[in-house]
This record gives structure tokens, sequence and C-alpha cells, in this order.
């Protein structure tokens, strides 16, 4: 026979871990997953975001490299426009590879 509320002592403590229980489960099915997405496009976004600027400054870096290089056999201002070209070219090429990479829709 089931006991009356009223009368159990331990009534209030039963119904209070219940409800912690019930509270912690949805809790963790329902937001748990929505921290993780939201730090992973976060981590994603800053990632991206350094790695695009790390890649700006390798370029910076390798054109000016390359204009000290050239600075031996040639004027200053001829080296910067060669080396502009090069840089220029390469990254055509790199552009032209990935293109040919690409997957074209069937229409």
């Amino acid at each position: 026979m089931p006991a009356n509320p009223l009368t159990d002592p331990n009534w209030a403590a039963e119904l209070a871990d219940t409800v912690e229980r019930v509270v912690g489960t949805v809790r963790d099915r329902a937001t748990t997953p929505v921290v993780h997405i939201t730090r992973g496009i976060v981590f994603g976004l800053l990632g991206a975001f350094l790695g695009l600027a790390a890649v700006v400054l390798l370029l910076i870096g390798l054109t000016r490299a390359l204009q000290a290089l050239l600075d031996i056999g040639m004027t200053n201002e001829r080296s910067v426009y060669v080396s502009y070209l090069l840089v220029g070219g390469i990254l055509c090429v790199i552009g032209l590879l990935v293109l040919r990479k690409r997957q074209v829709p069937d229409a």
C-alpha cells in the first residue's frame, strides 16, 4: 500500500532528489551539446582568422625576402617589380591548380 506523502518523513528529501535528478538530466541533454557546438564554432572561427593572418604575414615576408635577395643583382625598383611578379605568378599557379580540382556539378 502506498504511503501517504504527508506522513512519510523522507518525502521531502526524495522529492528534492527526484527534481534535482530530472533537472540535471534535462540540462545535460539540452545544454551540453549546445555548449560543445558553440565552442567548436568559436574556436574554429578563431583558428580561421589566425590562420588567415599567418598566411598574409607569410606572403609579406616572402615578398620582402625575395626583394632583398633580388637587390643583390638588380636595382631596388626592379627587384620590387620582379618579386611582385614572381609571388603573383606562384599564387596564380596555385589558384589554377585548385581550380582544376574543383567539382563541377552536372548540368
